[in-house]
């Protein structure tokens, strides 16, 4: 027997309302793959009776009970963070964390939500232009969607939000990480698409609960590509229309397996098989 499954590895989410999440299935089926013995838990603010007020003791209670990790969700991204030790530069950037690794003693927190929006976009849309993007949605996804696109070199970005603080301060903190990119806040929407290459949608608009587009459909044309973070459901308005419209899509699958991807890779110390939790994530969704 290996040392590995000697010592099972466990590691946790933290949310409100996380019921339905396919984290843990991804983690758990990867793990299995690779003979380790992988438990994963959900710790449900809701199912609990809890609130973000109680995140010490949460964090407490999992190290104590020897977790090696927690992935960390809405609402706690951000009101994690004063409970760590270190931040790795992404998380600092993005000021959320969504990956929290108990090493040695110390809380590490990281966000494997940028990076996993990254690699979905390197390989859904390979040959995507990036001179202009329209991003809507200024919020926690947003940053890290905004983050993403700009560190694979994108060249101006205009950022809309039904809260015009909340665009332009992500506007301003962008600007100055990436000092050579062209970001904005902006309220006039078809301008802005009549310029861009593409959009990246970064807000709740097409979940089951909030059903519709997210802006009207004439400004989407066929040139466009169109860069989804809803992945309940995979295929939502947005995408329908952009397709009927001839656009090149990418769903948000991609960057909910990439960033548990990471988080994998972070939490066993293992190289996850991208591919074969992609898989998975697809017969999930089937």
């Amino acid at each position: 027997m290996t040392e590995t499954l000697l010592k099972p590895l466990k590691a946790g989410l933290i949310g409100a309302g996380i019921q339905a999440s396919l984290t843990p299935a991804m983690h758990m089926r990867e793990g299995a793959a690779q003979g380790l013995a992988y438990e994963y838990e959900l710790i449900d603010l809701s199912q609990r009776g809890a609130g973000p007020e109680d995140l010490p003791q949460l964090l407490d209670e999992a190290e104590r009970r020897g977790l090696c990790g927690l992935n960390i969700t809405h609402p706690c991204k951000q009101l994690v963070m004063p409970f760590l030790d270190e931040l790795s530069d992404e998380a600092r950037d993005l000021g959320a964390v969504n990956t929290v690794v108990f090493q040695a003693g110390r809380r590490i927190g990281h966000n494997t939500d940028c990076w996993g929006f990254a690699e979905s976009f390197r390989r859904g849309l390979p040959d995507a232009a990036l001179s202009h993007a329209v991003q809507l949605g200024a919020g926690g996804a947003g940053v890290a969607t905004a983050y993403a696109i700009l560190s694979m070199g994108l060249t101006s970005l205009t950022v809309f939000d039904r809260e015009m603080e909340r665009a332009e301060t992500l506007a301003s903190s962008m600007s100055a990480l990436f000092p050579q990119a062209n970001i904005a806040a902006a309220t006039d929407l078809a301008s802005a698409m009549q310029a861009a290459d593409g959009l990246i949608h970064a807000t709740p608009t097409g979940m089951a609960k909030y059903p519709g587009l997210p802006l009207p459909a004439d400004l989407i044309e066929a040139r466009h590509w169109v860069a989804e973070v809803v992945y309940f459901p995979l295929e939502t308005a947005l995408l329908a229309e952009a397709r009927q419209r001839g656009c090149s899509t990418l769903d948000g699958g991609g960057m909910a397996v990439f960033q548990a991807v990471g988080a994998f890779r972070l939490f066993t110390g293992r190289e996850p098989d991208a591919t074969r939790m992609l898989a998975h994530f697809n017969a999930l969704t089937a």
